[in-house]
């Protein structure tokens, strides 16, 4: 695990998708243009596993870790698509506000049809995996911790064109919620790099 030194500022946590890694496109994007715009925010983008007990208790380990150090400042979460459900998990978990782009919503619904087959990640890692009936039934379980009204802070980004998510089901999850719902677009969330600066207000400027 990459250690960073926090020295007091604000700290991004980005989660990546669902056989997707730190190399993806909007994971990179955020990563430059923090560095180049707000240099004095941390950014910390961690591998997370596809099986579902593996990536709750690393995400968990991360976040008590980084909960604990005594020079820590404000802490906010981005995460797309499957990260953008383990961002709420966390978010709920410890009160840490949320930027939530076209975000998996009950991911125990879509695992089923993934269990039993190779899967590889598609940033191009040789690694293969496979996951299993234990994975969906951890999966209901941690949804189960995650019921309505939400109590941390929460801004869903989605757009209607998303081929592989219902930006619907997400519209429903986090009514009462701060929403930016656009027409068109895809699952990548197009355009997205317009909203690193509002993303950065809000989780760290917004009361």
């Amino acid at each position: 695990m990459q250690t960073h030194d926090l020295q007091g500022g604000p700290l991004l946590i980005y989660l990546h998708g669902f056989l997707s890694s730190p190399q993806s496109f909007k994971c990179q994007l955020m990563r430059e243009w923090l560095k180049a715009n707000y240099p004095q925010v941390t950014f910390c983008a961690p591998q997370i596993s596809p099986y579902t007990d593996r990536a709750q208790q690393s995400l968990l380990t991360l976040l008590e870790g980084f909960l604990q150090e005594p020079k820590r400042g404000p802490i906010g979460l981005v995460g797309s698509s499957m990260g953008g459900f383990w961002c709420t998990y966390l978010g709920e978990r410890f009160q840490l506000p949320a930027a939530l782009i076209n975000p998996a919503v009950r991911p125990a619904r879509f695992i089923p049809a993934y269990v039993g087959r190779a899967l590889q990640p598609y940033s191009g890692e040789e690694e293969t995996f496979c996951l299993s009936q234990v994975d969906v039934d951890t999966m209901q379980r941690v949804q189960a911790e995650l019921d309505a009204p939400l109590e941390s802070r929460y801004w869903l980004l989605a757009q209607r064109g998303d081929e592989v998510l219902d930006y619907r089901d997400a519209q429903d999850f986090y009514q009462g919620q701060r929403q930016t719902i656009e027409d068109g677009g895809d699952h990548s969330f197009q355009e997205f790099a317009r909203y690193c600066d509002p993303i950065i207000e809000f989780l760290f400027n917004e009361q």
